[in-house]
């Protein structure tokens, strides 16, 4: 598994497009699983993992990373392409923040939620974000239980109309 994936291409967004594929990815984390398996956690139906996981794998975000025989029969166990995606551009912001919504109103438990809207220079804003990035990417995961942490900064359009003298 590579460590990131740059989500770029067209065929990814329209993968990403759908709430099930999100919890496939997320269920996947760091390990391989066959479609029964991820069936029974995330409480689908085989033959609908089955269909998520092959656009999932034709965007290039799983692959298979094991097939065996089974009962006279093939298993295929998928793994995510990528430890860590990274979305680039405006519009992926969108499907990352809903992947995260629908992974957090499953999540067992929410340790910590916090919005503030605060005023900035561009370059604070620029160093923060620098430093939260930092600061998840240097997180050991070893022997660790699975945990999503969410680090963004951003500036909400209703502030560049307000300081662009334009109607909010």
């Amino acid at each position: 598994m590579d460590e990131k994936l740059e989500i770029s291409e067209p065929a990814q967004y329209k993968a990403l497009g759908h709430p099930l594929r999100h919890r496939i990815l997320f269920a996947l984390g760091g390990e391989a699983s066959t479609i029964s398996r991820l069936a029974r956690a995330l409480d689908q139906r085989k033959g609908t993992i089955a269909h998520h996981l092959g656009v999932l794998q034709e965007a290039g975000l799983v692959h298979i990373a094991e097939t065996r025989t089974v009962r006279g029969g093939t298993e295929h166990r998928y793994l995510r392409s990528a430890r860590r995606f990274i979305f680039s551009g405006p519009e992926s912001d969108p499907i990352a923040m809903r992947a995260v919504a629908d992974e957090m109103a499953a999540a067992e438990d929410v340790l910590g939620f916090r919005i503030r809207n605060v005023r900035l220079t561009g370059e604070q804003a620029r160093a923060i974000a620098a430093t939260l990035e930092e600061l998840v990417d240097g997180i050991d995961e070893e022997q660790a239980d699975r945990h999503t942490v969410v680090v963004t900064v951003y500036r909400p359009a209703s502030g560049r109309a307000v300081e662009e003298g334009q109607p909010h």
